[in-house]
């Protein structure tokens, strides 16, 4: 925790001088409990910045080749990652994953899957809406929104709880995750298009 702690203070360092980051929102995030945020990806800055955001710790899944780098794994081990196999189901991720919210963290997920190309939300993938799902966690959309040029300002925003009340009643089923995963990514969306021209 105290290695987390201080990667957390120098990346907020970082945002606030090179980006000059702006963080709308943190005042949704719970105290307590478990929480999942689901922000759009349009950089590798983007873990970082999404937990630097907010005071308590965020645990990410990052791609399992990166562990394989002995000083970066240390690094991204320490600031919350777990390995997790792409284009596959990773059961042990999963399981890691639903673990940390059944014990009261806050689990960090990119809807999209991968990277934007473009600067726009793309579709979204099931994994968020499973984890929401398989979980009583609070879900919170996240917008990033700008370039990261160095000197160029940022913001990330966080938006208030979506309510999944009515998905999680209803019967378990690729509709139900399809329709979580539209909602997840509407409130995603609707985050952007509010906060870009403000």
């Amino acid at each position: 925790m105290r290695t987390y702690r201080f990667f957390h203070s120098l990346f907020r360092a970082l945002f606030s001088i090179i980006f000059r980051w702006q963080v709308i929102g943190a005042e949704h995030i719970p105290k307590k409990g478990p929480v999942i945020l689901c922000a759009n990806h349009i950089s590798l800055w983007d873990p970082p910045l999404l937990g630097a955001g907010i005071d308590r710790p965020v645990h990410f899944m990052a791609k399992e080749e990166l562990f394989r780098i002995p000083i970066l794994s240390y690094f991204i081990t320490k600031f919350g990652a777990f390995p997790v196999k792409r284009g596959a189901g990773d059961r042990a991720a999963i399981r890691t994953a639903l673990k940390l919210l059944e014990d009261g963290k806050i689990f960090g997920i990119f809807p999209e899957g991968t990277r934007s190309k473009t600067g726009k939300l793309g579709p979204g993938m099931p994994g968020a809406a499973m984890f929401a799902l398989k979980s009583e966690a609070v879900v919170i959309p996240v917008a990033i929104i700008g370039n990261y040029k160095w000197f160029r300002p940022i913001k990330i925003v966080y938006g208030p709880p979506i309510d999944l009340s009515a998905q999680r009643a209803a019967k378990p089923g690729s509709d139900t995750l399809k329709e979580t995963t539209d909602l997840i990514m509407a409130h995603i969306q609707s985050l952007l298009d509010q906060h870009r021209s403000s």
